[in-house]
């Protein structure tokens, strides 16, 4: 009997209503996928809010970093045909003292690179774009670390195009979904039809334009209707040998102490069959995928909110009705990085940022008692909360615009994430970025390396 005999289809679509509105989430597409067939295909709510446009089972969603898999996918179908070396070094433009790193590595976040993204919406000829060379810098030795970065798989991305000869979204169709039949699926900008596509909404419910670009699409601009991305988890594995099929599932780097990363996909730790998964979230998306290859069993949940506690609760009520075992934190990219008080050895600290236009000079005062902090930049200061944690000695984020050009386009907040390090120095990287879109649309993301000493 199907395991998805065990959903009363109208309690279904009474607790997807309930969860959209309780989360003011327009709409939300999920399907699941027993032994290669859909055995459920539903969708709830407003696909477009102005237009009253109901989502359908094919209404098209947006996937954000769900596309990951699936350019992973197109990298280890390549490495099959000797296209590419999964652990030949990929090179690294600019200096740094390590190696560069393998394609197996950018594959599981192992690279090295920072934290970073960028979007370009609306039309695509007008406005300025963020250059993302001068982020696509190592931070640390490739192979030490996690750290999830999209710099890696548009790393991932050009190398295909110059192993191939092909753009990768081409090459993505053409080796990975129509070998699979799945036509829907598309890699791009904008959803070109003819299914139509799902309009993405801000927390506050403000359209996004229907074209949003970035300078990392292999991880980022996949199109998929819920069924197809729920067979496309069930059934990549047909297009790779045995010995990539099961590198794919094979952990290279720990999220946190319940998942780990493979080539591509997230993967559960310790006990029980294991659950590969990703999530997607950027403006106006919040998806993802499940799937359980022991049981034959994928999940899938789109919506088009940047909002993602709808999608969270209705993937739990599937999976805890499918899977009786189920625990969320088997899926659950949470960091595992408690917070702890702040312990420096003095209060007064000052350096640089480096960022595209050169070093920017600041200074640093740390009250560790009112656990607060003052920065001081130009001739601004400002004043925000400040706390440690096990993997930084300072961490704070200020209502402070750096003085740059790419900051200016929509990054108007600063974090410090600062490590104490054995030479006295403090150590890190200076975020740029926008907490959410709760006013406008969602900004970028720009990592810069910071390092502050003691002030005299």
């Amino acid at each position: 009997m199907p395991t998805s005999n065990a959903l009363d289809p109208n309690r279904l679509a009474e607790y997807c209503a309930s969860t959209l509105d309780e989360h003011d989430c327009p709409s939300a597409s999920v399907a699941v996928v027993e032994h290669g067939k859909v055995t459920l295909a539903e969708a709830y709510g407003l696909a477009d809010v102005t237009a009253h446009r109901p989502a359908t089972p094919e209404t098209v969603y947006a996937l954000a970093s769900i596309t990951k898999p699936m350019t992973a996918t197109a990298i280890c179908v390549a490495a099959d045909e000797g296209l590419l070396d999964l652990d030949a070094p990929v090179p690294v433009p600019g200096d740094h003292p390590w190696p560069d790193p393998t394609a197996r590595q950018l594959l599981q976040h192992r690279g090295g690179f920072g934290a970073h993204y960028d979007f370009h919406y609306g039309d695509p000829a007008t406005g300025t774009r963020v250059d993302p060379t001068p982020y696509a810098r190592l931070h640390r030795p490739p192979g030490t670390a996690f750290e999830y970065a999209n710099l890696g798989y548009r790393a991932l991305g050009r190398l295909l195009e110059t192993a191939s000869g092909q753009g990768l979204a081409d090459f993505v169709r053409e080796r990975v979904f129509e070998p699979l039949g799945l036509g829907a699926l598309h890699l791009g900008p904008a959803y070109p039809g003819p299914a139509p596509s799902a309009t993405r909404y801000t927390t506050a419910g403000r359209a996004y334009p229907p074209y949003c670009d970035t300078s990392h699409p292999g991880a980022t601009l996949g199109w998929a209707p819920a069924a197809q991305l729920a067979l496309f988890a069930q059934s990549y594995d047909r297009l790779l040998s045995p010995e990539t099929a099961a590198a794919v599932r094979t952990a290279g780097g720990q999220v946190n102490p319940g998942l780990g990363y493979g080539l591509g996909w997230c993967l559960s730790l310790g006990a029980g069959p294991l659950v590969q998964s990703h999530g997607g979230g950027m403006g106006g998306v919040a998806a993802i995928v499940v799937t359980v290859p022991e049981r034959r069993l994928s999940v899938s949940v789109l919506t088009n909110s940047t909002n993602k506690a709808a999608r969270d609760s209705i993937t739990n009520h599937l999976l805890t009705t499918l899977l009786p075992d189920h625990s969320p934190e088997s899926i659950s990219p949470a960091p595992d990085d408690p917070v702890r008080p702040l312990n420096l050895p003095t209060p007064r600290w000052e350096g640089t940022i480096s960022t595209p236009e050169g070093e920017i000079p600041l200074s640093l005062t740390v009250s560790p008692e009112e656990a607060r902090a003052r920065l001081h930049v130009n001739d601004e200061t400002t004043e925000a909360p400040a706390t440690a944690s096990r993997d930084w000695s300072f961490q704070a984020t200020f209502p402070f615009q750096l003085p740059t050009t790419d900051a200016r386009m929509n990054s108007p907040v600063l974090s410090l994430q600062l490590r104490h390090g054995r030479d006295g120095t403090l150590s890190g990287v200076a975020l740029a970025h926008k907490s959410g879109d709760a006013e406008g649309l969602l900004g970028n993301l720009l990592t810069h390396p910071c390092r502050l000493r003691e002030a005299a």
